[in-house]
């Protein structure tokens, strides 16, 4: 019975352990199953098939669980992108339409410097550099004049002179089909007349009255126009002093970009060791 009881003791201490073999392979074949599903979700389909028959290879020598024969080759056309993991056919495309949305904005802002170019000599010429300012932002270009250009002190009607630079400008943005916004602004000076019970109504009637000269011209689209009044709410100086009050009261003409610039990229952020 002692000896008996030994060897059964023996027994328990060597334990089969083989059943490690077939547990290791299940592993090592999820962890591929994980890492193939993971690329695919970049890859195309026939991208996905020299994935799967890579690691075929690789883990199995090329007889799958499905008795694939051994071994099979990669396509020789496709090495970088199957196991080096290369730019994709999409990320491809990408950076072929990035290059050409920067080229489209390129020439968009060339153009708009154009129209700016033509406008600064127009002020040039008519000796209006205290009045009108032109400025290219990130929005697209941006055209203020200040009130005693276009109406005299308190009212909308625009003054004769206003009239021929509004139909100038309008002129110059006909080979320019953009959408154009027009605003009024004014000082924070009270205003309280039966036409313009506020200054509200004042900046808004402004901005509708030189919207209305500019489309008397027929080769400008109306639909791409639009008017508003901020009233005494964005000033550009202090409305404590007389010359910032005068800089409050403008309208502002400003031709908007069609094309907004593409992100630039931020670089990958390094490993860390």
């Amino acid at each position: 019975m002692a000896k008996r009881s030994k060897r059964h003791g023996n027994h328990e201490e060597h334990m089969d352990e083989s059943w490690l073999i077939p547990y290791a392979d299940l592993l090592t074949l999820l962890l591929a199953l994980f890492i193939v599903l993971f690329a695919s979700s970049k890859m195309d389909a026939k991208k996905f098939d020299q994935m799967v028959r890579s690691f075929d290879v690789a883990l199995n020598g090329g007889i799958g669980i499905f008795n694939q024969p051994s071994p099979v080759p990669l396509d020789p056309s496709l090495p970088q992108q199957t196991l080096h993991m290369g730019k994709t056919d999409d990320d491809r495309d990408k950076s072929e339409e990035e290059k050409k949305l920067e080229e489209a904005v390129h020439k968009e802002t060339e153009d708009l410097k154009k129209l700016q170019k033509r406008l600064e000599d127009y002020i040039q010429e008519n000796d209006l550099g205290d009045k009108l300012q032109t400025q290219l932002t990130e929005e697209g270009l941006l055209i203020t004049i200040l009130d005693n250009a276009l109406f005299d002190s308190g009212k909308a009607d625009m003054k004769p002179e206003a009239r021929k630079l509004a139909k100038e400008m309008a002129a110059m943005l006909v080979p320019h089909p953009k959408k154009v916004t027009v605003t009024g602004h004014t000082d924070n000076v009270p205003i309280h007349r039966a036409d313009f019970p506020s200054n509200w109504d004042l900046s808004v009637k402004r901005s509708v009255n030189f919207l209305k000269v500019l489309l008397e011209n027929g080769g400008l689209d109306p639909a791409k126009f639009s008017a508003t009044g901020m009233g005494e709410y964005h000033p550009v100086a202090s409305n404590d002093t007389p010359e910032g009050r005068a800089k409050n009261r403008r309208v502002e003409v400003a031709i908007l970009r069609d094309l907004a610039s593409p992100p630039k990229s931020t670089p990958p952020a390094p490993a860390n060791p």
